[in-house]
């Protein structure tokens, strides 16, 4: 089932998650429609705040990237539980985008490697490196669990010149290709 994503200005989307066990009600067929979403609105990364729902649980499909980056082939996982243990090697930037903050994309700074240690969807334990593309989609997702979103890491300048488009989003007025839950709703006219 596609699910509608969250939409900047949301408050879930500022809430640090919680840790989720195997007895969490139907967690299988969230991860499932979490892909099918994502697949939907053509993400490479979806996490369980942007569909509205405050638990440490991601999922990546980096496939879209496989042309540029061929490393990336076949790189499909569900993330639970997750925790950073470390990020490392050289900072570079790339240019990232959101489903919950759509029509905005901007260069963001991050570290080429990082360490995780994360429950699969079958709760087996984890505990991992990965590096360039893959490791920059996971601390974009990891973010989402801790209220972090990728405006917040670029300058105060261009966040500033993006205030307008943001305000915008919140307020749903934009078009997107997928289903959204904005924070404020349209208000309706009254007629006489």
């Amino acid at each position: 089932m596609i699910l509608p994503i969250v939409a900047y200005g949301h408050p879930i989307l500022r809430k640090v998650t919680g840790q989720i066990d195997k007895d969490y009600p139907g967690v299988q067929e969230l991860i499932n429609d979490m892909f099918e979403t994502m697949r939907d609105s053509k993400g490479v990364g979806l996490a369980a705040p942007q569909v509205n729902r405050s638990i440490r649980l991601f999922v990546v499909d980096a496939s879209p990237y496989e042309e540029d980056y061929p490393e990336v082939k076949g790189f499909k996982k569900a993330f639970i539980n997750p925790t950073m243990i470390s990020e490392s090697g050289e900072e570079w930037p790339f240019n990232e985008g959101c489903l919950s903050i759509p029509e905005i994309r901007e260069d963001v700074i991050r570290n080429f490697e990082i360490r995780i240690r994360y429950q699969d969807e079958n709760f087996q334990l984890h505990d991992e490196r990965f590096n360039g593309v893959i490791a920059r989609v996971i601390q974009h997702e990891y973010d989402h669990l801790e209220g972090i979103l990728f405006v917040d890491r670029i300058s105060s300048l261009r966040k500033t010149l993006l205030k307008r488009k943001l305000s915008d989003i919140s307020r749903g007025n934009i078009d997107v290709s997928y289903k959204m839950i904005f924070p404020v709703q349209k208000k309706k006219l009254a007629y006489k």
